[in-house]
């Protein structure tokens, strides 16, 4: 009966896993945001388009990534580096948010981390302070290669929960001046309930001891664990950055939703599509490719030029963009 418990608790959570790209794919969120009138980059306009055409090719940097010439603008003094997530890799994450920053003005740069390989489609899945080491050692690449001081980081799910441990742990909080986060796992997830589930029926143990084999950051990542508990204890946030938390009521893998939020604090802003337009539902994966999350990433990283946020039918193929 155990062996039997294990096993469904395994399915179960794959199941939960792979529910993100059934349901994004059901409901595709097209990216309507404020772009230039010139210099357009190819962008994708939504998930399932983004995980097509990227997933297998993850290995490639999103359009306008990695331009290791780049040299920050005097309006945008900062580069951005885009931290994907759990299972995705650069190019299926950030099909949408690269061109747009870059279109807007920024220096992006884009990395794999937590892999089997660099090269490996399904990124995210390693022990989670060796990703904030993988990512420390990219940040002091592009600081190098820029000449800036600090960057800023817009990361997606673990993305955007994981550099708090390079910040807090790994010198981190002297080279990041913004964390804009999109359905970040920062207090963990019950995976749509499945863990509780699982510890109710006494499967989770043997389940995280399989799971733990493939996907070590997936243990990591749920509600109560050794890593969560350690990251949020002592302050969930440093002085001196400025933390934006992006999120959607309809999130199925980061649950309850809420979960995403920091604590409150003169430098934390906490946002929710659903609150901001009521026609806009996208789901942890589509959240990357929401207008209106897009248009709250401009905003976070210039709040001193704000743009309107768009509220139309996300799902609806709209071509022009404000």
């Amino acid at each position: 009966m155990r062996r039997r418990g294990t096993l469904l608790g395994v399915l179960a959570l794959g199941c939960a896993v792979l529910l993100g790209f059934v349901v994004t794919s059901a409901q595709p969120a097209t990216a309507e945001v404020r772009l230039p009138l010139t210099n357009r980059l190819p962008l994708t306009n939504s998930f399932p388009v983004g995980f097509t055409t990227g997933f297998l090719l993850g290995s490639q940097p999103p359009a306008g990534a990695n331009d290791w010439s780049c040299k920050p603008p005097a309006r945008h003094p900062r580069p951005v580096v885009l931290v994907h997530g759990t299972f995705e890799n650069m190019n299926d994450n950030w099909g949408a948010a690269a061109p747009l920053l870059v279109d807007n003005g920024y220096c992006v740069f884009a990395l794999n981390y937590g892999g089997s390989s660099p090269y490996a489609p399904g990124q995210g899945t390693g022990p989670i302070a060796d990703s904030a080491a993988q990512l420390a050692t990219f940040i002091d690449r592009v600081l190098a290669a820029t000449g800036a001081s600090t960057v800023d980081i817009v990361g997606h799910s673990q993305g955007g929960m994981m550099p708090r441990y390079y910040i807090k742990h790994l010198g981190g909080a002297r080279k990041i001046s913004k964390l804009v986060a999109l359905n970040p796992s920062n207090h963990g997830t019950t995976i749509a309930g499945l863990t509780e589930l699982g510890r109710r029926i006494g499967t989770l143990d043997p389940t995280n001891s399989l799971l733990g084999i493939p996907c070590q950051s997936c243990v990591e990542q749920e509600v109560g664990s050794p890593f969560i508990t350690a990251l949020n204890s002592g302050g969930e946030t440093v002085p001196g950055i400025s933390y934006t938390v992006i999120t959607t009521k309809a999130d199925e893998v980061v649950t309850p939703y809420s979960s995403a939020f920091l604590a409150p604090a003169a430098n934390v802003t906490n946002l929710t599509v659903q609150d901001q337009c009521r026609l806009s539902n996208p789901d942890h994966l589509g959240t990357p490719y929401d207008p209106v999350a897009l248009t709250d990433v401009l905003n976070a990283l210039d709040p001193a030029h704000p743009g309107p946020v768009p509220c139309r039918l996300s799902i609806l193929p709209i071509a022009g963009l404000l």
